[in-house]
């Protein structure tokens, strides 16, 4: 008898656990089906791959709602990444139909309810990326389920249109630009729409991203075309207002792609643009990665987000008050713009080869050329003030990298942070600053012992790949991830990335423009990790000192 109630009690507990699932989900396209994994600990999570938010996209136009599918839709693989040139920059891979997003939904006990959602838009220039990254058997760099099931909130990660098709643009209304934008837009409607089904609020809904991905959160924002979609952002290394978010005249550029597919660059350029192939115009559209310090390799990105009179009605900085109840988190790694000094200036990263004053006297005056002399004086006197009186080696290099990161990434968030705070009526602002070093300085390692954080190296941090692979960190490593993983989830839990369902080490203070106080997020972090005023001097130097001085070339 006792064994009898045993084997009932064991098929009663078995049925319950696999119950914890979405099962089928009826979303407005029809019903989809994903793959329930189990987690530690009795947990499980549903992950659906490949649920489509839009149609095949037509070239150059917007995109427009799926028509829907009658059968069960298997969301157990990932789709195509969105066309775009290979690494080689000679070929392309992707397809056009890649207008797809991926789920995670964590469950704890019971099948979820009312979760907090976090919607990723992935970064590479505008030029580049996918919706699940590098991915490589079982590893995929932007895989939700570690941030899902640690931070428990559900996540979802969105593809969109990058390159030629994503951001070509005449700057005329029938080849307006800004596709890739309302591809992600049209992501996260969907996402709001349809969430609740999969367990989400879809009145509690963070997006998130990094590089363009950050400046398009920043840019989503800012539209008026997202008024109640979402309640908070995360800006990681890109804003709105970053140098190279937006292309003031994409005439020019359309005009040399349109030249390289032979189409005629008066009154019919559009039209003909239009019936491109579109891996010829995806190809026409690849850049020059030749650069040096006196021609930097961002001023090569041409192809990025417009001014359309449409998705943005005017500049970003005059758009502000469309962000007035947004809560909004924005930073940087405190050397971001070595990913730029490393093709700009090559031997920064070789400690044998000596890198010449000039060089920073020559990126300075590319950073400054629309200003003068006047600029370049004011940014040099400031760059080698804290130089020994024969400069070191590591001096003129760091010095290389903190100008790129200056000017690149950080002037134009604090800039982006400050408009928030001062535009803000109920949303909160939070600034931060990464520092963890590089896992690739070192002696024996291709990146100088000196290095700090460089260019996506928050990111793993945030999937919580310290946890799923191991091997290739530090118990440290963890230490950060958890802390990262508890502030963005808090955060998108309350909207304060101190309160919510995990402790933090140090208490984040908000940001306002009396007092710009920032967290460091460092493995060593503790309460004394807390800053104010982040590289005032160099801050200041981009967005007022030199911005306030005439331009010698009209732009």
């Amino acid at each position: 008898m006792m064994k009898m109630k045993s084997l009932v009690a064991i098929a009663v507990f078995l049925e319950t656990v696999s119950a914890i699932s979405l099962g089928l989900v009826n979303t407005e396209g029809g019903l989809v089906r994903g793959e329930n994994i189990p987690l530690a600990s009795g947990r499980h999570m549903d992950v659906f791959r490949g649920i489509p938010f839009a149609d095949v996209p037509e070239t150059f136009m917007k995109p427009k709602p799926h028509p829907g599918w009658a059968d069960v839709l298997d969301a157990t693989a990932f789709k195509d990444i969105c066309l775009q040139v290979s690494v080689s920059f000679n070929t392309t891979r992707g397809s056009t139909d890649c207008l797809y997003l991926n789920i995670w939904v964590p469950h704890n006990g019971s099948v979820s309810s009312d979760m907090p959602v976090m919607v990723w838009i992935y970064g590479g220039a505008f030029m580049i990326g996918s919706s699940m990254g590098t991915h490589i058997l079982k590893y995929t760099q932007f895989s939700g389920q570690e941030l899902a099931d640690r931070g428990n909130v559900i996540v979802v990660s969105i593809g969109y249109r990058v390159g030629s098709l994503g951001f070509l643009s005449t700057g005329e209304p029938e080849l307006a630009g800004n596709y890739g934008l309302w591809d992600q837009q049209a992501a996260i409607a969907w996402v709001h729409r349809n969430i609740r089904k999969f367990g989400g609020d879809p009145e509690n809904i963070t997006i998130f991203g990094e590089s363009a991905g950050g400046a398009s959160v920043s840019l989503q924002i800012l539209s008026p075309h997202n008024k109640g979609l979402f309640k908070r952002a995360i800006a990681q290394s890109g804003v709105a207002l970053s140098p190279w978010t937006i292309n003031k005249n994409p005439r020019l550029y359309a005009v040399e792609v349109a030249l390289a597919v032979n189409c005629s660059t008066d009154e019919r350029m559009a039209s003909c643009l239009k019936e491109i192939d579109p891996v010829v115009l995806t190809l026409a559209g690849s850049f020059n990665l030749s650069s040096c310090a006196g021609e930097p390799i961002v001023y090569h990105l041409e192809l990025s987000p417009v001014i359309d009179g449409d998705f943005l009605p005017d500049h970003p900085s005059k758009l502000f008050h469309n962000a007035a109840d947004i809560d909004f988190i924005a930073g940087v790694n405190n050397m971001d713009g070595h990913a730029f000094t490393s093709i700009d200036v090559p031997r920064v990263n070789i400690d044998l080869l000596p890198v010449p004053v000039e060089d920073v006297e020559k990126l300075l005056a590319a950073y400054t050329k629309d200003k003068g002399d006047a600029a370049w004086h004011a940014a040099l006197s400031l760059y080698n003030s804290t130089w020994e009186p024969t400069p070191s080696q590591e001096s003129i290099k760091k010095t290389l990298v903190h100008i790129e990161t200056d000017f690149l990434f950080l002037a134009s968030t604090q800039a982006a942070l400050k408009l928030h705070a001062d535009n803000a009526k109920t949303g909160r602002t939070y600034s931060y600053l990464f520092s963890e070093p590089s896992q690739m300085a070192g002696i024996f390692r291709p990146f100088p012992k000196w290095m700090g954080a460089d260019h996506t190296d928050d990111v793993p941090y945030v999937f919580g790949k310290p946890f799923t692979t191991a091997l290739m960190y530090l118990a440290s490593h963890r230490d950060l991830s958890g802390y990262m993983i508890a502030y963005w989830t808090n955060f998108a839990r309350t909207g304060d990335p101190n309160e919510g369902e995990l402790s933090v080490p140090a208490t984040w203070p908000t940001f306002n423009s009396t007092g710009q106080k920032f967290v460091e997020l460092n493995s060593k972090m503790d309460e004394s990790y807390v800053g104010e005023n982040m590289r005032m001097p160099f801050v200041d130097l981009w967005t007022n000192v030199i911005h306030s001085l005439p331009n010698i070339i009209p732009e």
